[in-house]
């Protein structure tokens, strides 16, 4: 049996890693996601703002790198993220 040559990953598999990261942070910070590590609700607007900016530059770094599809679900990502943060922003002030 003959084994698949490893390919290293690309810079740009890198980056796909972190948006998911920042996504998934950004939500948690929103409060609309549980924190992975307490299960709780922990709302930081402050740090939701950080990690909303981080994906929407990694999704300029990758938006290059697909095709027009994956382009669009990548501006709907942040879209989404931008929205959920500026309801939650009114509900709290």
């Amino acid at each position: 049996m003959s084994e698949t040559p490893q390919v290293a990953p690309t810079v740009y598999d890198h980056l796909t890693l972190m948006l998911d990261q920042m996504v998934s942070v950004a939500w948690q910070k929103i409060g609309l996601h549980p924190d992975m590590v307490t299960g709780k609700i922990e709302p930081n607007l402050s740090d939701a703002r950080v990690a909303i900016d981080v994906a929407q530059y990694l999704v300029s770094c990758l938006e290059t790198q697909v095709d027009d599809e994956d382009k669009r679900q990548l501006q709907s990502i942040i879209r989404d993220l931008k929205i959920n943060f500026v309801q939650q922003q009114g509900g709290n002030q």
